[in-house]
């Protein structure tokens, strides 16, 4: 499949215009022969939109889900998209994966980083959502989530080739060694892949790094954005082509388990 991943500055709050964005990358990313858009970290309501996430949150069968799958049918081209989603009294930091009128995926972010994510959603339990897409396997994180090699075992283990994160990283130094050595370490260690997706610019609250990246199984980055521009990254991901990787570097085979 040829994946596609949104490096973008979303407006907090917002959720009409960063939906009219991820539009309009949808068309082009469709256009140049992507099946699979991946957005950043709550991209839907901006990261750093605070207190008013609350009031924004919504059901995973709302309004913003519906849209997303709107967006998906009219470009043709699934769609993974970070937003808040509301269970009851819970507000989750979720992401979704649309694809038309397929049953939507929704995966709950289990690591909130720091205070502010803590005062704003409740932590899900770790969970194994996976899909199929264009014979890919699929898994999904959320930011804070793959720095734990725990979480990406477990998906590789279930069986996914591709770990799909939508992420909020800061910029920093710590940001950059997690785009430079900790996505690609995750990729290599469990012979998958990995599309790390994040926003760029800043908000009311936050800069962000930017240097979205997608890594291969044998631990090489097939693409990279630079820190600072709102751009599309494209890569083929194609499990069989790093299948001497695989053959060498065994272990998920090796693995001893208690």
């Amino acid at each position: 499949m040829k994946l596609a991943g949104l490096q973008m500055k979303s407006v907090g709050g917002d959720i009409a215009a960063n939906l009219a964005r991820i539009e309009g990358a949808a068309v082009e990313a469709a256009a140049k022969g992507a099946t699979l858009l991946v957005t950043p970290e709550l991209g839907i309501t901006g990261y750093g939109a605070g207190a008013l996430i609350a009031e924004l949150a919504q059901p995973a069968d709302g309004p913003i889900v519906h849209q997303l799958q709107r967006i998906s049918r009219s470009a043709g081209i699934a769609i993974i998209a970070g937003f808040a989603e509301r269970d009851g009294a819970a507000v989750y930091n979720s992401a979704v994966c649309v694809d038309g009128d397929v049953e939507p995926t929704v995966y709950r972010k289990s690591h909130l980083y720091g205070d502010y994510e803590r005062t704003l959603f409740t932590p899900a339990e770790p969970s194994t959502q996976l899909f199929e897409h264009e014979a890919v396997t699929c898994g999904m994180l959320i930011c804070y989530d793959v720095e734990f090699p725990e979480n990406v075992r477990r998906l590789a283990l279930a069986g996914a080739e591709a770990v799909l994160v939508p992420t909020a990283l800061p910029a920093g130094w710590s940001g950059t060694f997690i785009t430079d050595h900790m996505i690609r370490t995750r990729a290599f260690e469990n012979q998958a892949f990995v599309a790390y997706v994040n926003h760029c610019g800043a908000d009311a609250m936050f800069s962000f790094a930017g240097l979205s990246c997608i890594a291969s199984p044998d631990g090489q980055i097939l693409t990279k954005a630079n820190s600072v521009d709102e751009c599309l990254i494209y890569s083929e991901i194609d499990p069989q082509a790093f299948a001497i990787s695989r053959a060498e570097n065994t272990y998920l085979r090796d693995l001893k388990r208690a």
